[in-house]
């Protein structure tokens, strides 16, 4: 039997196998009218495709929890009822093919605004379209974005309340995992780095006070989510800065993380969803075949939390083995199943599993 298709449980969610979905931004959602935000039929058939195909968790791209957490005028929002319904006719077709429906719950902080990768990627500002963005501090990501406002700790407060009141609407949207966006250089990864945290508050400073608003953002969700369902954080574990005497710039390390997870584990978080880098414009990442599977593998071994790898898991013997040697609890694919939906059947195929077709299919 493989392991990569042997059910995993989590709480009361048990997934039919450990290949799953990596939430990836589709850019394709309207930005005006009664549905800004909501997903189109794009949305349906890239999540309901690869619940078909075989995966065994389907999480949405990066869904903002506000109009000004979005990445680009054509994200994904969980801010109001008209997505919600729109998101209901997903999850119940996904939860319909036997895979578990997950939402990643986000906020792009001093990376929102800009457009689409495909029109360019540029900064928007307010006569384009796009909005002033906001960060823990008045740093812009690169020379080519918008410089962001700083937040009170009233602005703070109302944006962990938005955590909260998104992760209401993901489950009135049936939705059976939330995610955390703790990665990427996105808000929460911004508060989390000193490279991108200079505050001198008590969001700043020291890793417990840049750690605040991450456990906040956890405890806000972990208030509204019921019980017996799960709740991921997704981490980059590093900014890949060296810190030697050739690059001083301070940023976030594996052992932040190893740190991070703790705290994250007796805050209720179940996984934590391994992936690395955003944060830095320049950083030199050394981009391998699973390259970013070590960072799991010490979270897991050194607090006992379930983790996710991702990045460059191509092969079915690969992501097998990472499973079957305790790198990851489970994988997570992007890329990969955007080049083939079905990729989980014939990965299962490979290692002698099974996974049962749609019976409309079952002839073939």
């Amino acid at each position: 039997m493989s392991i990569l298709f042997e059910p995993l449980t989590l709480r009361g969610v048990t997934f039919p196998n450990r290949a799953w979905m990596a939430p990836m931004c589709q850019y394709s959602a309207a930005a005006e009218g009664p549905g800004t935000g909501a997903p189109t039929d794009w949305h349906f058939q890239h999540l309901a495709s690869r619940a078909l195909g075989g995966a065994g968790l389907i999480l949405t791209e990066a869904t903002a929890v506000s109009p000004e957490g979005r990445i680009s005028p054509f994200d994904l929002g969980i801010w109001n009822d008209h997505q919600v319904e729109a998101l209901r006719r997903i999850t119940g077709f996904v939860s319909a093919q036997g895979a578990v429906p997950g939402i990643q719950l986000a906020h792009a902080g001093r990376k929102a605004s800009t457009d689409a990768p495909w029109s360019g990627g540029a900064a928007l500002t307010a006569e384009s379209g796009g909005w002033t963005p906001i960060a823990p501090s008045a740093l812009a990501f690169s020379e080519r974005s918008l410089l962001p406002a700083e937040l009170s700790t009233a602005d703070i407060a109302a944006v962990v309340q938005q955590f909260a009141d998104a992760a209401r609407r993901a489950l009135a949207a049936g939705f059976q995992v939330a995610e955390v966006h703790g990665a990427h250089g996105y808000l929460v990864h911004q508060f989390l780095s000193p490279y991108s945290n200079t505050r001198t508050d008590s969001y700043g400073g020291s890793l417990e006070n840049r750690m605040r608003f991450a456990l906040e953002v956890v405890d806000a969700i972990r208030a509204v989510w019921p019980e017996q369902l799960p709740l991921f954080f997704r981490s980059s574990a590093t900014d890949w800065l060296a810190g030697d005497s050739e690059d001083q710039r301070v940023g976030w390390t594996g052992q932040d993380t190893v740190r991070l997870a703790k705290e994250l584990q007796a805050h209720g978080v179940d996984l934590l969803d391994v992936s690395t880098g955003g944060n830095v414009p320049d950083a030199v990442i050394p981009v391998a075949p699973g390259y970013q599977v070590p960072f799991a593998a010490a979270v897991r071994e050194q607090t006992g939390l379930a983790t996710a790898a991702v990045g460059l898991i191509t092969e079915p013997r690969q992501a097998e083995g990472i499973i079957a040697e305790g790198g990851a609890d489970a994988v997570l694919l992007g890329r990969l199943l955007l080049r083939d939906p079905y990729w989980p059947r014939h990965a299962a195929r490979e290692l002698g599993a099974v996974i049962a077709p749609a019976p409309q299919y079952a002839r073939a």
